[in-house]
């Protein structure tokens, strides 16, 4: 059975590759900021490095501010939109008196740096809205992409989220007949600069893939419907698993600590605090070219101009090309669903198609990052993709193809295969992976075993000092602290400089001032 399943995933990801081929740039349309001179030059740049047409390029007079009202909206932004639609003939209209709208030859819209990022909420009457009960139906602020995707729907109604049609969906937004939603991304961040670099980066990786190590922040929230955003993360987990992704899950409390040591970051999933923290601070951290960054907070986007405030704008300014975050307060099940969202990334979907299947609500506070067209993903659906002679990214790649084949077998069957071929091959960042399994099932005994091979593989001192401090929890939690203990210290005398330097004098602190800890149950 495991070889059917294997053959259908093959012909399936050769039918999505196949409707990835289709010109997508040819239903892309690029919204900018015609007063905003950088906004100009990133539209230009833009279009030209993904081949989309001059006459797809649309120059607005609109604010410069990020924030506007619902009036300025209506006018500079949505109403001019609209003439160039019906203009340009990019809306199919019926045949009848109200010329409503059957269909539409544009799906993405890049809305560039310089175009407005949200609505203010308004008091005044407005036509045709209709507010509903609180703390939901009565809010009528939104971001101004969430609202340009409801360009097509002829209601004025804007108090409440909007259903999305294309929610939870698992095909491209071009094979859906007659749609007329637009999935709207934003280049835009702190500076031009990162907007540049989110667009090379996204082309660049698109041909070479994106490898690395995944990152996930649990917040263990299980008070007032909270468990939802774990429940998503888990999930996201074991989605990268099944792919051969090396997954660091952290289920405390607390975020990533100061200091720790996040190398290789090509993904990261995580909540909840207000502003960008723990090793994402360290002077120098940078995600890997590509990388897909998102931090679940109510306000995570309510600027994208400030590298240290909110996610969004900081995640960005570090070398992350993708994230999706709220300009005001969404409420966690209408955020986009992180499981459904990195669902697609894996399948091949674009980011505005992974993204807007991820998203309940139209019409509301969510702002995605990143060019539309992203794929993050795409080499995993092409047969013949160069090999890169690069040894880490051999590594990253020699997992997933493995994880693709065996991972359908019984985990302790395929465990074991994984083991011998991460060990002939010397593949460090497998091996660590396959001991943060074992610990997430509280086989601490075997995951330590992994770990201390991991700790000999690794040559780097970040991803050392990452392993070690895996390995001492584990020790612990076998209830063994002498050997978390002189682990550490051992580690000490070598390495006093290292910025995870304070987290393990905190080991060491808390060993020699704390009883053990009792061993989890599996």
């Amino acid at each position: 059975m495991k070889h059917y399943r294997f053959l259908f995933l093959f012909f399936f990801a050769l039918a999505i590759d196949a409707d990835a081929e289709a010109p997508l740039t040819a239903s892309t349309i690029v919204v900018y900021n015609k007063t905003v001179s950088d906004s100009v030059a990133l539209a230009t740049f833009y279009a030209q490095q993904r081949g989309i047409a001059r006459d797809h390029l649309i120059g607005l007079a609109c604010s410069t501010e990020e924030e506007i009202s619902r009036e300025e909206y209506d006018t500079t932004i949505a109403e001019p939109l609209r003439e160039i639609f019906k203009q340009r003939q990019w809306w199919r209209l019926r045949d009848t008196p109200e010329q409503t709208i059957a269909g539409s030859n544009i799906h993405f819209v890049a809305t560039i740096k310089g175009i407005p990022l949200k609505i203010r909420g308004t008091t005044s009457p407005y036509p045709g809205d209709v507010p509903g009960p609180a703390p939901v139906l009565d809010r009528n602020e939104a971001s101004v992409d969430s609202e340009l995707a409801t360009l097509a729907i002829p209601t004025r109604q804007i108090s409440g989220p909007g259903d999305n049609p294309y929610f939870k969906s698992f095909r491209p937004i071009t094979a859906i007949e007659d749609s007329t939603q637009l999935l709207v991304c934003r280049l835009d961040g702190p500076t031009t600069a990162a907007v540049r670099q989110i667009i090379v980066d996204s082309i660049a990786v698109e041909k070479n893939g994106l490898w690395g190590r995944a990152y996930i922040d649990s917040a263990h929230n299980t008070s007032g419907g909270m468990e939802l955003g774990d429940k998503w993360l888990s999930e996201v987990k074991e989605q990268l698993h099944k792919v051969g992704v090396p997954v660091v899950y952290d289920d405390l409390p607390a975020v990533f600590p100061d200091g720790y040591p996040m190398t290789d970051c090509a993904l990261y999933y995580g909540w909840y605090t207000q502003n960008v923290a723990g090793p994402f601070n360290q002077p120098g951290f940078r995600f890997v070219p590509g990388a897909v960054a998102i931090h679940i907070h109510s306000y995570s986007a309510s600027t994208l101009r400030d590298p240290n405030v909110g996610w969004v704008g900081p995640l960005i300014a570090r070398g992350a090309a993708a994230s999706i975050g709220n300009v005001y307060e969404p409420f966690l099940q209408i955020t986009a669903h992180l499981d459904l969202f990195n669902d697609r990334l894996l399948h091949g979907f674009t980011l505005a198609e992974s993204a807007y299947a991820s998203l309940p609500a139209l019409s509301w506070m969510a702002v995605v990052v990143g060019d539309p067209l992203y794929r993050p993903y795409a080499t995993w659906l092409q047969i013949d993709t160069a090999r890169d002679s690069n040894k880490t990214a051999a590594n990253w790649r020699m997992y997933h193809e493995f994880a693709i084949k065996y991972f359908p077998n019984s985990s302790s069957q395929y465990r074991l295969l994984a083991r011998q071929a991460a060990s002939r091959a010397k593949n460090c960042p497998m091996i660590e992976d396959l001991g943060l399994m074992e610990a997430g099932d509280g086989n601490f005994a075997g995951a330590t075993s992994y770990f201390q091979q991991a700790r000999t593989c690794y040559t780097a001192r970040d991803d050392i000092l990452r392993v070690v401090l895996e390995e001492a929890d584990a020790w612990t939690k076998q209830n063994k602290p002498k050997r978390a203990l002189d682990l550490v210290r051992s580690v000490l005398r070598i390495v006093s400089d290292a910025p995870a330097t304070p987290l393990l004098r905190k080991i060491e602190h808390d060993l020699t001032t704390s009883p053990a800890i009792p061993p989890k149950k599996p």
